[in-house]
């Protein structure tokens, strides 16, 4: 090679040095649906419900097919994918557990260690007021949101917490109250943006949309409450459906507030948005999950560890880095997000984390094959499943069989392949065995 030649890779060399050097982290969005199923919204398959905003995000954006939840309940769902814990080590295990401790690393710590500006606003299910795991002691700058689980039934809510205090929504006091909390967490969001300096932030926003006020009553469609059943009012379907369409519109109504906002701010290129959901679909409150295909072609709800119980939509969009109109088969799963969250902010991954980053799928390299996924759930007994590479065991009781399925060929789990694959039983079969916590663990729900 001759003198121009040597000099001219040089430059090369030193230019990308510097722009590597001068690259500002990317602000990150996670905005978090509950109990919304993988068939559930347009870029998924779903035909009657509108989500023109979230098909927007996997149009300019990825559209992962193999994504999965922490668990098939909210709470335990929320814990791997807040702690990069996986079933095994995670602390929570059910909807009735809790707290987090002060020990648990948290993806908010990470991103606030990193020098980001962090905010929480909706449902947080990993420690109430006065607990280790309140969102104020676990990284989060700003917070607001509901008291408990079962107080995020709740779409017209008395009153909400608001940092370490309490704010009472003086509306909603009366027979008619008319503030509803998703437009409220959007509100907060929005104003958290628009008030985002040049400091990169970290933003979780968790809607309850379309989880169930089980409270509120099944027939008349209040189990599904919204303002209005909107676009679907003349539908010729039963009111919680209508409602249950509303809800998910509404919500993809105010993820395109919040593409405006980023917009408008010119921060939407150097923003990876991320849209999921926390499990499978329910049954609760006068919906059907059958009624609308919610699973789409997989098999199980919301408390199945079949994989339409954990498997979930999972798209992202960032304009830098992510290639417009891309879909992955990539593995992942919730407990990955927090090695991701450290990739993203030039971190050393943290040494107590099952995960992986995700950074290579999202980004068009090649992502390292995951090891063996494992989830276990006590509600009602013991509940296990396996993934290894497209092999699915499911276990149903402490003793019962182990069901093997070859998702690759066959992705609704209607043909159980045991019998004829011994050799994969056994290796399962000695996962679960390896993975399993302490039954007494299991069935109280933590850790």
């Amino acid at each position: 090679m001759d003198r121009r030649s040597v000099l001219g890779v040089l430059a090369l060399a030193g230019t990308r040095w510097s722009g590597a050097a001068a690259a500002q982290p990317p602000n990150v969005v996670f905005v978090l649906a509950d109990d919304l199923g993988y068939g559930d919204i347009g870029c998924y398959g779903q035909k009657q419900i509108e989500t023109p905003n979230i098909d927007r995000l996997a149009r300019e954006g990825i559209r992962f097919t193999q994504a999965y939840a922490g668990a098939t309940v909210c709470a335990p769902s929320r814990c791997c994918l807040m702690t990069g814990m996986a079933p095994t080590h995670a602390r929570m295990r059910s909807n009735a557990a809790g707290p987090i401790l002060s020990t648990d690393l948290t993806v908010a710590e990470v991103f606030r260690n990193a020098g980001y500006r962090t905010a929480l606003y909706g449902k947080w299910s990993l420690g109430e007021l006065g607990t280790s795991g309140y969102p104020t002691r676990k990284g989060f700058d700003e917070w607001f949101g509901f008291f408990s689980q079962t107080h995020a039934h709740n779409y017209y809510p008395d009153v909400l917490l608001d940092g370490d205090g309490a704010r009472v929504l003086t509306k909603n006091l009366g027979t008619k109250p008319v503030l509803y909390a998703t437009d409220l967490f959007t509100e907060r969001a929005l104003g958290f943006i628009d008030g985002a300096g040049k400091q990169p932030f970290f933003l979780h926003l968790c809607y309850t949309t379309p989880h169930a006020n089980n409270q509120a009553g099944h027939d008349t469609g209040n189990g599904m409450q919204v303002p209005s059943d909107s676009i679907y009012h003349s539908k010729n379907w039963p009111q919680p459906e209508k409602n249950f369409a509303a809800m998910i519109t509404g919500m993809d109504s105010a993820i395109g507030q919040l593409m405006a906002s980023l917009a408008r701010k010119g921060m939407d290129r150097n923003t990876l948005v991320i849209f999921a959901s926390d499990n499978g679909p329910h049954k609760e409150g006068g919906h059907d999950a059958n009624y609308f295909h919610s699973s789409g072609p997989l098999r199980g709800i919301k408390r199945d560890l079949y994989e339409g119980g954990i498997r979930v939509p999972f798209v992202a969009r960032w304009p830098q880095r992510i290639q417009a109109g891309s879909t992955s088969g990539a593995v992942i799963a919730f407990w990955d997000f927090l090695a991701t969250a450290a990739d993203l902010t030039g971190q050393p991954r943290p040494a107590r984390t099952d995960g992986v980053s995700f950074v290579p799928a999202l980004t068009g390299g090649r992502q390292p094959e995951h090891a063996p996924l494992y989830w276990v759930f006590g509600e009602g007994g013991l509940k296990e499943a396996v993934r290894m590479g497209d092999w699915k065991g499911v276990r149903i009781g402490e003793d019962g069989p182990v069901e093997l399925y070859d998702l690759g060929a066959d992705i609704g789990e209607q043909n159980n392949v045991a019998a004829a694959h011994p050799d994969v039983v056994k290796k399962i079969d000695g996962l679960m065995k390896t993975n399993r916590p302490p039954l007494d663990q299991v069935l109280a729900g933590r850790r």
